[in-house]
């Protein structure tokens, strides 16, 4: 009678840890996949800033033509276009990091300021409004932003699902274990009233 008590124990010990071996599995896949998916999402955004900063270079050169005396603007799109595309290039190595993310809200921040004077600059300009490629360009851009802002929604949203998922019970138990101890970070546009109040590039 002894020994059928041990072996019911015993029995009851190793299914428990069958158990609880599957649900730690279970999180650690599900933490993963999640992480793959905002992954992926961030994996969008990037082709279309990308696709971005492909355009204002030729945005620029077009401007040149019309406002020689407006240098100090031009230039500042460029250099702020190159600090934007290495804030891309940290945040797309490591989609979700604190830091990453930081750097690239900030360099979007000033692309987005830097962009906003130029188009402000340019209404002084009626030929340059007029201009053929300009007003291409200014379309091409305003289609791409549409696109970042469609990919930032569905990359935020899988960050939601993912952040929230490590706080419940009982991922949270495992999380740090597994290297996902802390929340994966939105891309947010760096401040919402400044681009709310900035200039539509539109001609």
């Amino acid at each position: 009678m002894g020994n059928m008590i041990w072996i019911a124990v015993a029995a009851g010990v190793v299914l428990g840890l069958i158990i609880l071996v599957m649900v730690v599995l279970g999180i650690y896949n599900k933490l993963t996949q999640l992480r793959e998916r905002y992954k992926n999402a961030f994996a969008q955004i990037d082709v279309q800033l990308q696709r971005r900063f492909d355009l204002i270079p030729n945005l620029v050169e077009t401007a040149k033509g019309y406002m020689a005396h407006e240098s100090e603007t031009l230039e500042a799109v460029i250099t702020a276009r190159n600090q934007a595309m290495a804030g891309l290039q940290a945040a797309s190595g490591n989609p979700g990091d604190p830091n990453a993310m930081a750097q690239l809200n900030a360099g979007e921040g000033m692309l987005s300021g830097a962009l906003g004077r130029l188009m402000a600059v340019a209404e002084a300009y009626p030929d340059l409004k007029a201009n053929q490629n300009m007003m291409q360009l200014s379309e091409e851009l305003t289609t791409t932003e549409n696109k970042v802002s469609f990919s930032r929604q569905a990359y935020n949203d899988v960050v939601t699902s993912y952040n929230a998922f490590r706080k419940t019970f009982p991922p949270i138990l495992f999380a740090g274990l597994f290297g996902h101890g802390t929340d994966a970070v939105y891309y947010e546009i760096p401040d919402k009233e400044a681009a709310q109040a900035a200039p539509k590039v539109s001609f």
